[in-house]
């Protein structure tokens, strides 16, 4: 991109700039923002929809903090509805209760608390927007969406690249983002230094793939964004290098940043013999090593943590950011108290 240009904003239609920020740089959730929820299509009564059901969301759209009870969501005539309800609104309480999104966040990881998946997801689309405010790096941004977001994964000439899976499915605009006129999805292309300037105007389109071959500026910027996730939610600065292999070291300790990549760390934690094939899933590994070594646990003192990426069979990447939190061989006071 073009440096003079400088960060631009991004993610629009994630609702960042409906929050407040607490004095210590977290997110602060807001009135504004709990009225975009109730916005959204899956909660807004349809014209069919009962009178209870009308009435709850009239009085939250009036009081987005408004207490309801659960025998007013049980009285919803339609079952879909109810459960639709009974979901959002304890994730509403749950965000209510805590001081900060950041906060909200870990309980939910570390408490293993149940939650739909697309609400996990937006919340930690909303950390990493608040974590990467002044980025004015276009490949770190892009490598922070496999954050939150789903990768169908392709080999092209002996390189891998990395595209957002729902955008691969539909070339529609989102609803939200029909709504703030970004009108329907480019075509797909590579993110390159030639192009990147563009991400600015696509990034809620999230159609552009990215490089993720090893040894190539994808991976590394991965890196950077695990890094900075580390440090704004765990306040630990770490090392992380993009590495191609394990380099015949002892596996001391491991995170798997998705559920293949952690049936692949099982496997070599257990002494197995891990295949070609299964070897073909890796789509990244990283060296994390902490300089504040009093924090680390004494089991994985005197080497490396690995961090490793791997694809499923069919080619999907789902990263589970929340493993960074509790996979970690830290042992840090908790940040998560209400």
């Amino acid at each position: 991109m073009d440096a003079e240009s400088g960060p631009r904003d991004f993610w629009l239609s994630c609702g960042h700039h409906l929050l407040e920020r607490a004095g210590d740089g977290r997110l602060v959730l807001t009135d504004e923002f709990l009225k975009a929820y109730l916005a959204r299509p899956e909660l807004m009564p349809p014209a069919q929809a009962c009178e209870a059901e009308r009435e709850i969301h009239a009085k939250l759209m009036r009081d987005p903090r408004h207490p309801v009870a659960a025998s007013q969501i049980t009285a919803i005539a339609d079952p879909d509805a109810q459960e639709n309800w009974q979901f959002a609104i304890a994730w509403r309480d749950h965000l209510l209760r805590a001081a900060t999104l950041e906060s909200a966040y870990l309980a939910l990881v570390r408490n293993k608390l149940p939650v739909a998946p697309i609400f996990l997801n937006q919340l930690v689309q909303l950390i990493l927007r608040n974590a990467l405010d002044g980025c004015g790096d276009p490949f770190v941004l892009r490598a922070a969406e496999l954050f939150f977001r789903a990768q169908q994964l392709s080999v092209v000439e002996g390189a891998l690249f990395a595209r957002d899976a729902e955008s691969l499915s539909s070339d529609a605009p989102t609803p939200l983002a029909a709504l703030l006129g970004l009108g329907p999805r480019h075509e797909t292309a590579v993110l390159s230094e030639e192009n990147a300037s563009a991400y600015w105007d696509r990034s809620d389109a999230f159609d552009l793939a990215l490089d993720v071959t090893a040894g190539r500026r994808g991976l590394s910027a991965l890196g950077q964004v695990v890094s900075l996730w580390i440090r704004h939610l765990l306040g630990v600065r770490v090392s992380i290098e993009a590495v191609t292999e394990l380099r015949n070291a002892s596996l001391t300790w491991y995170v798997g940043l998705d559920s293949q990549a952690t049936r692949i760390g099982d496997a070599l934690w257990h002494g197995e013999e891990v295949n070609e094939a299964t070897r073909q899933l890796v789509v990244g590994l990283f060296q994390l090593t902490f300089p504040e070594q009093s924090a680390v646990l004494e089991s994985a003192r005197g080497g490396p943590t690995y961090l490793i990426a791997a694809m499923s069979p069919d080619m999907t990447l789902r990263m589970k950011p929340q493993n960074l939190i509790t996979g970690l061989p830290l042992d840090l006071p908790r940040r998560d108290t209400n």
